[in-house]
């Protein structure tokens, strides 16, 4: 992989980014519910540091760097849309993922983030999860819903939107700029 950086500092990690969309709500029955304990609850109005708890944790080994750059005051207008919601996949009481849908846009909403925390990654719960937050999107007259991963995210993210019907629309070549000290 070619090594780049920019001039301030920042490195390149060039990525293919793939568009899909999901035209009809998922077949049922979806991915049988885990067998320990889980719930969903919706953050409304959730604080900042929690949600940069989440995505932080989250995407640190999938490069999520874009939130990091913004600040609190912009964040958290974001966090105060009332068509912007935060879902929260707990296991046992504990924060285990996150899916945020965003239904500011009339044509399509979109998962914008959707992830779990490193600690129950392969645990079977994101195709669960990924198809609870469709149904959530769902339950809502919407046209359409759209999502986008990329190689940098799992290395299953992409068959696990198709599983759900998903299918791609497009591809983009890009490249993700890491903060310097990005660790």
């Amino acid at each position: 992989m070619t090594q780049l950086t920019n001039e301030a500092g920042e490195r390149g990690m060039p990525t293919t980014v793939t568009y899909l969309e999901c035209t009809a709500r998922p077949s049922p029955p979806g991915p049988p519910r885990p067998l320990i304990k889980t719930a969903i609850l919706r953050c409304e109005n959730p604080p900042v540091h929690f949600y940069r708890y989440l995505y932080n944790t989250i995407g640190r080994d999938y490069f999520w760097v874009e939130r990091r750059r913004w600040s609190d005051e912009v964040l958290a207008a974001l966090l105060a849309e009332p068509k912007v919601e935060l879902y929260v996949l707990y296991v046992s009481g504990v924060p285990a993922g996150m899916s945020e849908l965003d239904f500011r846009d009339d044509k399509a909403v979109q998962i914008a983030y959707f992830g779990l925390m490193p600690d129950f990654v392969g645990r079977k719960l994101g195709p669960w999860f990924l198809y609870q937050s469709c149904e959530l999107a769902w339950s809502k007259p919407i046209a359409k819903l759209i999502v986008n991963t990329c190689t940098l995210d799992h290395p299953r993210a992409l068959q696990t939107y198709q599983r759900v019907g998903f299918t791609p629309y497009g591809r983009e070549e890009r490249t993700i700029w890491l903060p310097a000290g990005f660790a």
